[in-house]
């Protein structure tokens, strides 16, 4: 996975009711856009460190 500051990071649900996560990279802190990412979650603005599973999409900032 690579992603860049500003990107959307997109927890999918593995639950059919359960809600899809979703927020903006504020950091990349693996080599090369490799995670984990440090995120702000949409909703509740929480920040955390995220290590994204196969569940998880990123998706590139509008230039």
């Amino acid at each position: 996975m690579f992603a860049s500051v500003g990107d959307r990071i997109v927890v999918h649900s593995q639950h059919v009711d359960d809600p899809v996560r979703d927020g903006e990279i504020l950091e990349v802190h693996g080599a090369d856009g490799a995670p984990p990412y440090l995120v702000r979650w949409t909703g509740d603005g929480h920040e955390s460190l995220c290590f994204p599973g196969p569940d998880t999409t990123v998706e590139p900032s509008r230039p």
